[in-house]
């Protein structure tokens, strides 16, 4: 998932002349309803409909705005769009630019709504919405809604790799616990299906009150293994090329290399820190915290004043490995002033609150991390693999 791109934090003045036609795209499998709102129309939105993925359509209709907008005013305007980041990913996005048109992709989640228990939700109401959010960020209002950075093509294929090992990864561990299952229900409690020996150690299998294993159920698990087996050489496949992308990377940037450097991230953790976040573009370290999900989301009302913890609402896959790669930063980091921060933490919280503290050290290592590879600030303490 990718994480918005704020506006900068300095103060700009709200801009009211806003001399162009705002267009909104609200995006389904079968239809996709186009919603404008132009100069000269007064404040009415006009709605049309054309088949989904009718790019023609779409542009013949933008087309159409633009012909009235000319007739009502005398002027050409530009026409600026807007759609939600969801299932079309962001081809529709690069048509459009493609063709000259200024096009935002907005975080869905970013956008206020009612708080009604029960709120009207409509294509056409989502429609308006999107129109008006638009408008907002346009005029330069602060925190109205985020829009996403649009990877490009080669970067957005760059993340492939690693997700498709661990969507591998959890399919192997399935099939491996339903493996154990089917043993140890009948008294096979030792076999372990990742082993080389496999096939042979199955046929020697005997159940818990001494019979050979059932022909069915042999037959079943031997299936099992074929699909684990098949899994093993793609995710083995997957690796060679995630290995070979790292080290065509290393020509553009020397940020894999550094990560690879550090003892306790391998080459997995170094492709996702690179390819998920750490190749992007940060302002500052509340940026790179948000990114992840793993900034503070504080809860401040009058006398009330409180955390709900991490905010979650950032990449997933980077804020998983960063935990991940925290616990093993301790095993393989014993001396680093991150390790030392976090003992002396759950130190102070006597041996408390170490899934809690664990989150905090991977926020920060995120942080040190971006340093690190950025700007070449060493992690104090850190140790480097040896050659």
């Amino acid at each position: 998932m990718l994480v918005a791109a704020h506006r900068s934090e300095a103060p700009t003045a709200i801009r009211t002349d806003l001399c162009a036609i705002f267009v909104s795209l609200e995006l389904s499998r079968s239809k996709w309803l186009i919603t404008s709102l132009s100069p000269g129309g007064g404040e009415k939105m006009s709605k049309h409909m054309v088949a989904a993925s009718d790019v023609a359509g779409m542009l013949a209709r933008f087309a159409e705005l633009k012909r009235k907008a000319r007739a009502r005013t005398g002027r050409c305007f530009p026409i600026i769009v807007i759609q939600e980041a969801g299932l079309d990913g962001f081809w529709i996005h690069r048509v459009l630019e493609a063709e000259g048109i200024e096009s935002y992709v907005v975080d869905p989640a970013s956008i206020a709504t009612s708080r009604r228990r029960r709120r009207a939700k409509t294509d056409r109401i989502d429609g308006e919405a999107l129109v008006r959010a638009l408008l907002a960020y346009q005029r330069g209002e602060p925190r109205v809604c985020a829009m996403l950075h649009v990877p490009t093509p080669e970067e957005e294929d760059q993340r492939r790799l690693s997700r498709e090992r661990e969507a591998l990864t959890n399919e192997r561990i399935r099939h491996v616990n339903r493996i154990k299952g089917l043993l140890f229900s009948q008294g096979v409690s030792d076999y372990e299906p990742l082993r080389r020996d496999r096939r042979k150690r199955l046929e020697e299998c005997k159940t818990g009150d001494g019979r050979p294993l059932p022909g069915h159920l042999k037959a079943q698990i031997g299936r099992e293994l074929d699909r684990l087996e098949l899994l093993l050489e793609q995710i083995k496949t997957i690796e060679a090329g995630r290995d070979a992308m790292l080290a065509a990377t290393q020509v553009v940037s020397p940020a894999p290399t550094m990560l690879l450097t550090l003892k306790g991230i391998g080459p997995e953790f170094a492709a996702v820190l690179w390819s998920e976040g750490l190749s992007r573009h940060f302002d500052n370290r509340r940026q790179v915290a948000a990114y992840a999900g793993l900034a503070p989301t504080p809860w401040q009302s009058g006398s009330v004043d409180h955390d709900q913890g991490v905010s979650k609402s950032g990449n997933p896959r980077l804020r998983t490995t960063l935990i991940q790669m925290a616990w093993l930063w301790l095993r393989h980091q014993p001396h680093a002033a991150l390790t030392v921060w976090f003992k002396d933490r759950v130190k102070q919280n006597g041996g408390r609150l170490k899934k809690t503290t664990i989150v905090a050290l991977a926020r920060k290592l995120l942080v040190a991390l971006w340093k690190y590879v950025n700007a070449g600030v060493v992690i104090e303490g850190a140790v480097l693999k040896t050659v």
